[in-house]
């Protein structure tokens, strides 16, 4: 059986930690900031987690990522 092929956009967009879950980046951070409240940027600059119901999906799609 050959190997699988990995998604190559999800590949840089998410992490897994060491425990599993998955860790990502948030969106709406790059352009038309300006009606953006500065709370609102300042959120969007922390990490995320994705939520246990899409974790099964990109587990699917990365299946050679480890914890890093």
């Amino acid at each position: 059986m050959p190997k699988m092929k990995s998604h190559s956009g999800a590949k840089k967009r998410f992490r897994v930690t060491g425990s599993g879950k998955i860790k990502m980046y948030h969106a709406e951070k790059n352009h038309i900031l300006t009606k953006k409240s500065r709370k609102r940027k300042r959120n969007l600059r922390k990490v995320g987690y994705l939520a246990t119901t899409q974790e099964n999906n990109i587990k699917r799609i990365i299946p050679y990522k480890k914890a890093n």
